[in-house]
């Protein structure tokens, strides 16, 4: 049996929004028990760094590499984190030793997995040295290694949350910077995959247009008429026609074919975009989900969830409507994991990226103290 931990996950993912931070309890099994979570914006100013790091590392060439601006941007991101799990802890009034590991994901800046690439800026040790607590990170890496997409990996938690849920088959939909599905059938049996773009575009399109950082509420999407022409157009993108598993980085799709439309128009169309990708991605799945459980940003858009209703099978619910948070249930996810790699289990099978075998994975640093 293995043991008990208190884990703490730390998600920044492909959205750059800020950092989702998530206190658990498990075993890495079925025992899992929601502790608390909060999630801390960054500034303007450091979002924009980010972008610029991301922009930087399409050069890059091996995982190690941190030219131009990557390597400030790391260790500005890492003691953001740092700061964010200090005042995490100090606010519960926790106890130093209250927390046995931290799951840090780190921001991804690259991800191309058919060269066995992908980049997460996050430094583990000095995260281990700022928090005097253990840091597992990378844990994507190791998959990619064993011939796998390296995402999605948050199944394994999705699977030990179902648990608690009678529907099957029954699906989650994370709609962060790309949107992922996990299958989850009456077997238990795993399928997971990049459905297509989740957040990333609409939110690039409407912050070069008009400053803000994403559409509200799907506010712009609502105002705007869907050109179909255009969402068939972007669904003749290659990602489409692969086999699954796989797995897409944030810049795989550009927003040229809606350069032309007024902006509540193409803002719909790339909307619609994303919900008609998610829906062509039942064409991998062995039967159709009972219930769809959508967490991630791309909840709140309140016109991406009315188009995935209509063009999907069943009920489309919000993680809010089975009793789970979805803000922060891929940091939650990532404090899972921490822990089934401490414990040597897998983090990864060939049903959901790929790898030749399950897989386990991440960087353990030990604490100072």
């Amino acid at each position: 049996m293995s043991k008990i931990r208190r884990a703490l996950g730390l998600m920044s993912g492909t959205s750059m929004d800020g950092i989702d931070i998530a206190l658990i309890e498990t075993d890495g099994g079925t025992h899992v028990r929601r502790l608390g979570a909060t999630s801390i914006a960054y500034p303007d100013a450091f979002r924009r760094r980010l972008r610029q790091a991301l922009d930087e590392a399409g050069a890059l060439v091996g995982r190690e590499d941190r030219r131009g601006c990557l390597g400030d941007v790391e260790r500005e991101l890492t003691e953001r984190h740092a700061e964010a799990v200090l005042h995490f802890i100090g606010d519960r009034m926790l106890q130093p030793n209250a927390v046995d590991v931290i799951g840090f994901h780190g921001q991804t800046v690259l991800h191309k997995p058919s060269e066995r690439l992908t980049v997460q800026l996050g430094d583990g040790p000095l995260l281990a040295r700022m928090t005097d607590i253990d840091v597992v990170f990378d844990m994507r890496a190791a998959d990619v290694a064993a011939g796998g997409e390296g995402a999605p990996l948050a199944p394994a938690y999705h699977r030990a949350l179902a648990a608690r849920l009678p529907q099957r088959p029954l699906a989650f939909l994370n709609v962060g910077g790309v949107a992922n599905v996990t299958w989850i059938g009456a077997d238990e049996t795993l399928i997971a995959f990049d459905t297509g773009p989740g957040n990333a575009m609409i939110d690039d399109l409407v912050l070069g247009l008009t400053g803000a950082p994403r559409d509200e509420d799907g506010a712009l999407g609502a105002a705007g008429r869907v050109d179909e022409q255009v969402v068939h157009a972007l669904l003749t993108h290659p990602h489409f026609a692969k086999p699954v598993p796989k797995s897409l980085d944030r810049n795989a799709f550009v927003a040229g074919h809606v350069a032309r439309l007024p902006l509540a128009d193409a803002v719909a169309t790339l909307t619609a975009f994303t919900a008609a990708s998610v829906a062509k991605a039942r064409d991998h799945l062995p039967a159709e989900p009972a219930l769809w459980v959508v967490c991630g940003g791309g909840r709140r858009n309140r016109t991406l969830m009315r188009m995935l209703a209509a063009r999907v099978e069943n009920a489309v619910v919000p993680a809010e409507g089975v009793g789970l948070d979805g803000d922060t249930l891929e940091a939650e996810a990532w404090a899972y994991l921490a822990v089934r790699s401490l414990d040597g289990l897998a983090l990864s099978w060939p049903g959901t990226t790929g790898a030749t075998a399950p897989t386990s994975g991440g960087v353990l640093v030990r604490a100072p103290g």
